[in-house]
């Protein structure tokens, strides 16, 4: 099983030689300044992740997180690819930036009581 993906100049490109984890959709107050908006995520083992491409790869510190995690993106085109915390053994990967079809679908949500008032948390998701 495979999968692969990238940001949106192709600065950044990566396969994941593993299983995928369904997609959890994050509410928190980091992901909504990162994405816009709710971030959808799904995560696979480190080791089962292969830069492909990584000219426009950077890193930078997620300030609030618990969990002391960095997130990735691409220097170039700024598409948030990876949030990786020092210590899990899995990176989560920004759901939209894998390349169809994925047959993920969205199991669950969190943070959902740091959703603003304009983010519609689908009561029909698990909340956890």
């Amino acid at each position: 099983m495979s999968s692969t993906g990238r940001c949106l100049c192709g600065a950044v490109r990566f396969e994941v030689d593993g299983p995928l984890r369904d997609v959890v959709l994050c509410h928190c107050v980091e992901c909504l300044r990162w994405h816009g908006g709710p971030c959808p995520a799904t995560a696979a083992e480190r080791d089962q992740l292969r830069l492909v491409e990584e000219r426009g790869l950077r890193w930078i510190e997620s300030p609030e997180s618990d969990a002391h995690a960095r997130r990735g993106f691409c220097g170039e085109c700024g598409s948030s690819l990876f949030w990786a915390a020092p210590d899990r053994t899995t990176i989560s990967i920004s759901a939209g930036t894998l390349d169809p079809p994925t047959g993920l679908r969205t199991v669950r949500q969190i943070y959902t009581a740091q959703a603003p008032d304009w983010d519609e948390v689908d009561p029909s998701l698990p909340s956890g």
